[in-house]
């Protein structure tokens, strides 16, 4: 199982990023997937989730209606489309496919 994230780096506040992780090693469209984040000093928190077919997303309050999560099953990645980015959100993204399967994370930086 290998989940490999990309797409962060450093943004003005209000600006946009788009996160992306890839899987391989497992059934991609048989799993619900997640993405979270780890800011310093605090616990890792989920941000948003996808079902296996997409057709259910859920959001953190504090992410709603800023951050888009989907995927594509057919080159086994899902994103997470990051808009009006404020320093709050700074943090090391991860995306998750369930217990034990979490990427390396990607850093997510929102410059105020």
């Amino acid at each position: 199982v290998q989940l490999v994230e990309s797409g962060g780096g450093l943004v003005q506040h209000g600006g946009s990023l788009t996160l992306s992780c890839a899987a391989s090693g497992f059934t991609f469209s048989s799993y619900n997937m997640k993405w979270y984040r780890q800011a310093p000093g605090k616990e890792r928190e989920l941000v948003a989730s996808i079902s296996f077919a997409g057709r259910t997303t859920n959001y953190a309050d504090s992410v709603k209606g800023r951050f888009t999560i989907s995927r594509d099953n057919t080159k086994k990645t899902v994103y997470l489309q990051m808009n009006s980015l404020k320093p709050e959100d700074t943090a090391v993204y991860y995306c998750n496919a369930g217990p034990e399967r979490w990427g390396q994370g990607t850093q997510v930086t929102v410059s105020s």
